[in-house]
């Protein structure tokens, strides 16, 4: 089966690095197909930035994200930038504080989308002590809601991609993203 996932926000939150941890862990740790892409405008941080990964478990013959089936939105700028082919019934996963839900209720209940909050960047700031891990928390979200990767596959491709030094750092930014994510709709 093939899923389509999209991850957006600004420049400099790390939207990238989500992308590529989750195919290297659908990839290389859960043994499926997977094909990652990035795109992100001219002003680069701070700007809208989106990653696309494609998961299966068979051969890709078509890398591109058209109605992403997961839209993990990190800013409210590339939610409304990157929603408008969002698949019905799709996941959306929001950061709260961040992305304003309201703007978007027309979008949410004809697309029947299914949303979950994950306070990530709150998170990443208070309890793990460091805003840059904010994209790990997300990414902990990301698979406690979606299980479209393996929670130990995840662990792996974080260790496997994350700077030398800040291994234990991400893991725990991790767990605490797996504890505050909350369904709404």
């Amino acid at each position: 089966m093939r899923t389509d996932i999209r991850i957006a926000g600004f420049g400099g939150q790390g939207v990238l690095m989500c992308g590529i941890v989750i195919a290297k862990a659908a990839s290389l740790f859960d043994k499926n197909y997977a094909v990652q892409t990035q795109s992100y405008g001219p002003e680069a941080r701070g700007g809208a930035s989106r990653t696309e990964v494609v998961v299966s478990d068979e051969q890709i013959d078509y890398p591109k994200v058209e109605n992403p089936q997961i839209f993990v939105a990190m800013s409210h700028e590339a939610l409304l930038k990157y929603i408008d082919d969002i698949k019905e019934g799709a996941i959306l996963i929001i950061d709260p504080d961040l992305v304003y839900q309201d703007e978007i209720k027309d979008i949410i209940e004809n697309k029947k989308l299914q949303v979950y909050h994950s306070k990530s960047t709150e998170t990443a700031e208070q309890v793990i002590g460091k805003k840059i891990v904010g994209n790990i928390v997300m990414l902990g979200s990301f698979v406690e809601a979606t299980g479209v990767i393996s929670e130990e596959s995840a662990k792996q491709s974080i260790l496997d991609s994350v700077p030398k030094g800040t291994e234990e750092l991400n893991l725990q930014a991790f767990e605490e993203g797996k504890k505050i994510v909350k369904k709404i709709i």
